[in-house]
Order: C-alpha cells, then sequence, then structure tokens
C-alpha cells in the first residue's frame, strides 16, 4: 500500500502484508514527531503528486534493491509530539537488500515528495520546512 492519510497507520497491518514465503527480512522505518522545542507539526501535502511520486519511488527500490515488497504510509495535517508522521516496510530475500531499499526510499521521500512541514511553537511561530530542505 503506498497513500497519504490523515488518520493513524496500522503499522502491523504494513507488516503483515510485506509477510511472504519468499521474503527473509522485513525492515520498518516509523518516523514519528520528536520534541524540537516545538507542540506540533503541521504537514501539507500535495497528494495527487505525492502519491504518484511514492509509487515511483517504491517501483524503483523495488527494482533496484530487489524488494519483494514496499508499504508507504504518510500522514498529512496536525499531529502531537510522538506521533507517527510516515511508516515504510519493506520485505526482501535478505536482511541487507530490506536495510538498502527502506534507507533509500526515506531519502527519496524527504528529497522530493512535495511534503510541506510547519513546526507550531506555544506562541503560534512556525518554522517551515520544504521537500529537499536539510533538517537538523
Amino acid at each position: 500500500m503506498i497513500g497519504i492519510t490523515r488518520d493513524d497507520i496500522d503499522i502491523s497491518a504494513l507488516i503483515e502484508r510485506a509477510r511472504k514465503p519468499e521474503t527473509g527480512g522485513i525492515v520498518t522505518f516509523i518516523g514519528t514527531v520528536r520534541d524540537d522545542g516545538f507542540e506540533a507539526l503541521e504537514l501539507e501535502v500535495c497528494e495527487e503528486i505525492a502519491v504518484r511520486d511514492l509509487n515511483r519511488i517504491a517501483a524503483e527500490a523495488t527494482e533496484n534493491f530487489s524488494l519483494k515488497s514496499v508499504e508507504i504510509i504518510h500522514r498529512s495535517g496536525r499531529l502531537a509530539l510522538t506521533e507517527t508522521i510516515v511508516a515504510i516496510v519493506c520485505g526482501a530475500g535478505h536482511r541487507q537488500e530490506a536495510f538498502a531499499g527502506c534507507s533509500w526510499i526515506l531519502e527519496e521521500i524527504k528529497a522530493y515528495v512535495p511534503i510541506w512541514k510547519k513546526d507550531i511553537g506555544e506562541s503560534g511561530t512556525w518554522h517551515f520546512a520544504a521537500p529537499g530542505d536539510q533538517q537538523p
């Protein structure tokens, strides 16, 4: 499954879909809202383009890293500290392929997918980060 959602992500369901007889390793990445001195994160997404880009990234990763399955779900909307932002699940014949594919997918998402982030502080101020911005 590849998609954008405002709802919580069912990570267990993503992992279950990755379980296949030919899969020897399943790697997950769960990105969460961390406390960087703000109280919430607002994610704005151009959904049509983002889903197209996520599908392209998943297809490239499948081919380049011999993945047996790829699941990518990204959240949109306002998220509180510790909430899940993104879940990536990669299944492969071997762990090295799954780890490499998962890491590559995350970097591609950060660099190219049109998802904009606003850090919301106590005073209502915010910091804007666009795709490709370097994060601390």
